[in-house]
């Protein structure tokens, strides 16, 4: 493909996008869906003008998702207002932990009996395909930042939380297939892959989040200084809390999600119950800069203009990230095993972790059967596909979780796509339903 006509289809895809995004809304299926098969009609399996070969270009696929999946745990992180200590949070925590270790183990256990992997690849193709997608899941996320609703709070933490929590998993298989240092019993995999990388993550976010903000709201309030320019400040959080985790080796996913938590934790600390109602509609100019500087309303301002900020370049990285995968879907990747492997994956091995995940949880039994249904797999995946890529996975392995791993990324954009605008509208109508029957009772 020439550049001038990749510049013509670019911008007719986003005119496209503008133009439809209240008919996408009311239709079946999502933007996501669109991008997948535009690619596929780009790449090998339509006109062959975007040639992206996995194996062959894993260093800049590491890279290009990487950017993705940063950028939407930082909106993550930022949307989730409800305090650490309220009982909600036992959801996303139960799933991104204990589900997302169920499914490792599961697939791990198909892996060696059902695909004749190897112990060390059939862990591995568990910790790529075990997270769930924060770039492609924003549909079934929290609609706002005082959305409380189970099902949204804990899909939205779930896909937060285990694209850092599956990293330990991911190391463990490259380990066992020696690619990787474990450590005599496994003790360095234990102690530094899992606690110390997982613990200083989360803990570097935390602390960054909130100094740059407590500082960004200090020079504000007091100088009315460092106005304006909330897009760097969202781009340098996210950059400086990646760096710094990368640097004292922890992982920078859960890092960059804590950091956006802090900066939330901030704002909610100071708003109380719910933030001003009249932040979200001032924009820039003389207004926003009285907000941005306000004693009272200046969190509020600066988290709403963070992820605002971040949300438009979520949604323009998702279209280049969710093309290419479409460009890279080749007949050679339909193998015999993806027949059986990916319908046993999401009918039986997600539904099932999710329910053992969640016993004795105050979920409701549709909430858990949506969340089971809605463990979208997408550009997280991808990226712990070419990062073990990149560590060296040999090629008689790399073929076929190459081929496992972009096909139920495919058939999920597909199943998820088109069921999740009938299904959400079921589950808001159910909920509509039942709030007066939980009111008559509370009264």
């Amino acid at each position: 493909m020439t550049a001038t006509a990749a510049y013509i289809i670019l911008g007719l895809l986003f005119i496209t996008l503008a133009l439809t995004p209240t008919v996408l809304r009311r239709l079946p299926l999502t933007a996501a869906l669109l991008y997948l098969v535009l690619g596929a009609v780009l790449g090998a399996l339509g006109y062959g003008w975007i040639r992206l070969d996995p194996l062959r270009d894993s260093a800049l696929l590491e890279r290009l998702t990487e950017v993705a999946v940063i950028i939407s745990l930082f909106s993550a992180g930022l949307k989730l207002r409800t305090p650490l200590a309220n009982g909600n949070w036992q959801t996303p925590v139960r799933l991104a932990f204990l589900s997302m270790g169920i499914t490792v183990a599961l697939i791990t256990l198909v892996g060696v009996l059902g695909l004749g992997l190897p112990l060390g690849a059939a862990v591995l193709l568990g910790a790529v395909l075990a997270p769930t997608d924060p770039v492609l899941a924003s549909d079934v996320q929290v609609e706002s930042a005082t959305d409380r609703d189970r099902l949204r709070f804990g899909l939205t933490g779930e896909a937060g939380l285990n694209d850092g929590t599956a990293f330990p998993f991911v190391m463990l298989g490259l380990g066992l297939l020696g690619l990787h240092e474990l450590g005599e019993g496994g003790w360095r995999w234990f102690a530094v892959d899992l606690l110390w990388a997982v613990g200083g993550g989360l803990a570097v976010g935390a602390v960054l989040g909130t100094l740059i903000g407590r500082l960004v709201l200090y020079l504000r309030r007091e100088y009315r200084e460092a106005v304006g320019l909330d897009d760097f400040l969202a781009v340098g959080l996210i950059g400086l809390s990646y760096g710094v985790a990368l640097l004292v080796h922890t992982y920078g996913f859960l890092s960059v999600f804590a950091a956006g938590l802090a900066l939330r934790r901030i704002e909610s600390q100071s708003s109380g119950a719910a933030p001003p109602p009249d932040v979200a509609a001032v924009g820039g100019g003389e207004a926003g800069a009285g907000l941005a500087t306000h004693a009272e309303h200046a969190p509020a301002y600066m988290a709403h203009a963070l992820l605002s900020f971040n949300e438009q370049l979520e949604r323009i990285i998702t279209v280049g990230v969710v093309v290419l995968v479409g460009t890279m879907l080749s007949r050679h990747y339909f193998l015999a095993e993806t027949l059986w492997f990916v319908p046993l994956f999401f009918l039986l091995i997600r539904p099932l972790s999710v329910e053992i995940g969640l016993l004795g949880s105050e979920a409701m039994p549709l909430q858990r059967r949506l969340m089971a249904w809605f463990g979208i797999r997408g550009v997280g995946s991808l990226y712990y596909l070419a990062y073990a890529l990149q560590h060296g996975l040999p090629p008689d392995l790399a073929h076929p979780l190459t081929a496992l791993t972009l096909i139920s990324i495919a058939v999920s954009v597909v199943l998820h796509g088109t069921s999740v605008t009938p299904l959400m509208h079921f589950y808001g109508a159910r909920r509509r339903q039942a709030q007066p029957r939980q009111r008559g009772r509370a009264t």
